[in-house]
């Protein structure tokens, strides 16, 4: 429905700023979440299920509603010093809410316990072997995917892969393809394709040599399942993509040395992964939900 309008972070050179400022402007955000939550689910009965909408949740509780959550992340960790004593006391409400749910699904690989699933990554399953996917995207060399979620979040790493390519595509042969999202405008250029907002990014993953991203959960999880090589680069200050960038050894500063990474990753596939597992963890978490809601 659309019906939510999220607060922006603010990145600079791809560093988040004013993370503060960020964090109150978001729970002032959660709240017109709950009175946009309570219209919908006022008219419609039935299980709750979020994908780390917590406005929603908090309503279905407050309504005597059966909840799933579906979320890796218990707490947060965007500020540090005095500040972090209000986000401490925001950590405990939502880890409330979280204890409160009749599941949690957790996309990651762990032990199960309360009220806690752990799935394994959810990863959509392609429509087509990857020869078949590739022909039909026209990616006839090296191609290296670029996506950043498609925010201004991400426009200072395009711009940075976009110099790297350059310096690299006669020596590899390569194109590159940037998926921008359907908010952030880029220039025409004979440097890269464009392929602005698309639905089924994680084709594109599939058909790829290599995949440069922010470190989203969803495109890492996409790479890994595909066993496409990936270079996944956080911004800096955000908690969550830097702990998802470092457990495949990425850092912020990666950002500096693309031109070598680059080399070093692209055609670099993962054979030994299993593809068909890809959608294992999507399986798994309906199967729970559809239990629940017997």
């Amino acid at each position: 429905m659309d019906v939510y309008r999220p607060e922006k972070f603010v990145v600079e050179s791809g560093q988040l700023q004013h993370s503060f400022k960020w964090l109150m402007s978001y729970y002032s955000y959660y709240k017109k979440c709950k009175v946009i939550a309570k219209e919908i689910l006022d008219k419609r009965a039935g299980l709750v299920v979020s994908d780390e909408d917590f406005a929603s949740i908090a309503i279905g509780e407050e309504m005597g509603r059966r909840r799933v959550l579906i979320t890796d992340i218990t707490e947060t960790h965007f500020t540090t010093g005095p500040a972090s004593m209000i986000e401490r006391k925001m950590n405990k409400s939502m880890q409330k809410m979280i204890q409160a749910c009749d599941c949690v699904i957790i996309p990651d690989a762990g032990d199960d316990y309360g009220n806690i699933r752990h799935v394994g990554p959810i990863v959509r399953q392609a429509s087509a072997g990857r020869d078949a996917l590739r022909k039909q995207f026209g990616f006839t060399r090296n191609t290296i995917v670029v996506s950043t979620g498609g925010t201004d979040a991400g426009r200072y790493l395009i711009e940075k892969a976009i110099e790297a390519h350059r310096k690299l595509q006669s020596r590899l042969d390569s194109e590159l393809v940037v998926v921008s999202g359907p908010s952030l405008k880029l220039p025409d250029s004979p440097d890269y394709r464009n392929l602005g907002f698309v639905d089924n990014l994680h084709e594109l993953v599939y058909a790829a040599d290599l995949v440069i991203s922010l470190a989203g959960r969803s495109t890492i999880d996409e790479s890994i399942a595909y066993g496409t090589p990936g270079i996944f680069i956080p911004i800096k200050g955000h908690f969550e993509q830097e702990e998802g960038a470092a457990r495949l050894g990425f850092k912020y500063e990666d950002i500096f040395r693309l031109e070598s990474l680059v080399e070093e990753k692209i055609g670099r596939r993962n054979n030994n992964n299993a593809v068909h597992a890809a959608g294992g963890g999507a399986e798994r978490a309906a199967k729970i939900i559809s239990d629940l809601d017997r």
